[in-house]
């Protein structure tokens, strides 16, 4: 692979890129949910107006940036799986969904700064708080995101952008037992300062969840090798196909979510090119679900400079 190296044949395994596209299988669910948070954020935006609790109106800035980072995850899916005609894009648009799941992860972070900013600036001052809307749009909006989590969990363990939005509206919930939980305490306690409480705790756990999230995009745009492969793993594998004599300038990385794409050089005995092509792409298929490898073989005569990186 490369002008200027003495090369035999090489082989390309196409497993078809868009049967292999998990976010275009599962747009619908981020459609729904989608529709679901939009509909229900109005309620909670002006109920926390009007009732004056900050752990109320962080659930709600938090829902907020679950409206945008799902309009986002749907955008991504139907750009990912629209084909290309300017001839540039020769991976496709695939990792769309992943700057989606990073302005996810990047909208979840500001919530949480925004959420700890407030209430630290609320600490020691006198505020009223009404706990009967508190808790009633409290309960309506944890039935919002449960029945959002419930339609992105099917999907959110192949794709990156539905994890993204799964991890948005997982943090949402939380927030939503968080406001139950906060209307409780102060209506018994009488102690308004359980509101803060309850933003900070939220606040935290979301920052956390961004930051989890945060290191898969990260992972996946420095094309690290994909979650639950080892390289090593692959050159031993390849190494063992019958005519094979060494294995070098191997790479392995993630396109997006179900998509994993490898390339190597294979070392081999002269005349046996075919053979190998197809044995190395059928360990890469079936032993690592590789479907995209792109494979060149050298015979152990010839020569061939590797690459530094």
């Amino acid at each position: 692979m490369g002008a200027g190296h003495g090369h035999g044949s090489s082989g390309h395994g196409h497993g078809g890129a868009t049967s292999g596209h998990a976010g275009g299988r599962h747009r619908w669910r981020l459609a729904l949910s989608l529709a679901v948070i939009a509909t229900f954020f109005v309620v909670e935006l002006v109920a926390g107006v009007v009732s004056g609790s900050l752990s109320l109106l962080s659930d709600a800035g938090h829902m907020a940036a679950d409206v945008v980072a799902l309009s986002a995850a749907l955008a991504a899916t139907r750009i990912a799986t629209r084909p290309d005609r300017s001839g540039l894009r020769t991976f496709g648009s695939y990792r769309a969904e992943v700057f989606a799941s990073a302005l996810a992860v990047l909208l979840m972070v500001s919530v949480a700064v925004f959420i700890t900013v407030e209430s630290v600036q609320r600490i020691g001052t006198t505020v009223e708080v009404e706990t009967g809307p508190m808790m009633v749009v409290g309960a309506l909006g944890l039935v919002a995101n449960l029945v959002a989590m419930a339609l992105l969990a099917g999907g959110a363990k192949e794709s990156i952008n539905v994890k993204g939005a799964y991890l948005e509206v997982l943090a949402d919930t939380l927030g939503s037992v968080g406001v139950i939980a906060a209307g409780i305490l102060v209506a018994t306690t009488g102690d308004v300062w359980w509101d803060t409480v309850v933003a900070l705790a939220i606040a935290a756990f979301v920052l956390v969840r961004a930051l989890m999230l945060g290191r898969e995009v990260v992972a996946v745009l420095g094309q690290h090798a994909p979650a639950g492969i080892v390289p090593a793993e692959i050159t031993a594998a390849l190494s063992e196909v019958d005519g094979v004599h060494e294995v070098h300038d191997l790479h392995v990385w993630a396109l997006t979510s179900g998509m994993n794409v490898a390339t190597a050089h294979l070392v081999a005995d002269p005349g046996c090119s075919d053979e190998v092509l197809g044995a190395g792409r059928a360990v890469l298929r079936e032993r690592f679900g590789i479907e995209h490898a792109t494979l060149q073989v050298e015979s152990a005569t010839e020569e061939c400079s590797r690459t530094d990186w």
